[in-house]
C-alpha cells in the first residue's frame, strides 16, 4: 500500500471518529423550547423528544433528598399551569422563591418531567437601577 493511501485512510478514520463523537455527544443541543401551555395541551406529543421549559419555582413544592441526590419540585407560569419536575442531580445554590427555573429533559408518560439539566436565574439580580438618578458625568469619569 502506498504512503499516500495510508495517510488518506488515517485522516478518513479520524474524520469519521470525530463526526461520530459530535453526533452522539450533542443530543441536548437539539432541544425544543416549549412553554408550559404548549406542554400541557399535549404532553405525550413530546414524550420522546428532548425539550427545554422554564417557569417560576414553587418553593413549597421542593423535596430534596440528599441521600439519593434526588430533587423534586414544581414550576408554574403566569397562566396557572404547573409542571412536576424530577431531577437526579445536585440542587442549584440559589434554589428559592422568586427564581426562574430552566429545565431540560424528557416528558414522562404520567405528565411529569424528568430533567437532565436544571438551571436557575434570578431576574431581580439583573434588573437595572432606577435611571432617574443616573449621573452621566460620573459615568464618563469611570469610563476614562
Amino acid at each position: 500500500m502506498k504512503k499516500n493511501t495510508k495517510i488518506l485512510l488515517g485522516f478518513s478514520a479520524i474524520f469519521i471518529a470525530i463526526m461520530i463523537l459530535l453526533l452522539t455527544a450533542t443530543p441536548g443541543a437539539s432541544s425544543i423550547e416549549l412553554t408550559l401551555d404548549q406542554l400541557k395541551q399535549n404532553p405525550l406529543k413530546y414524550k420522546d423528544q428532548y425539550v427545554m421549559i422554564q417557569g417560576d419555582l414553587i418553593e413549597d413544592s421542593i423535596h430534596w433528598k440528599p441521600d439519593n441526590i434526588e430533587l423534586q419540585f414544581n414550576i408554574s407560569d403566569s397562566n396557572g399551569n404547573e409542571l412536576h419536575v424530577i431531577h437526579n442531580g445536585v440542587k442549584p445554590d440559589n434554589f428559592s422563591e422568586g427564581v426562574i427555573v430552566i429545565v431540560e429533559g424528557f416528558v414522562n408518560e404520567d405528565g411529569s418531567f424528568l430533567a437532565e439539566k436544571v438551571q436557575t436565574k434570578c431576574p431581580s439580580k439583573y434588573e437595572s437601577e432606577n435611571t432617574n438618578h443616573y449621573d452621566i458625568e460620573k459615568h464618563d469619569v469611570i469610563d476614562q
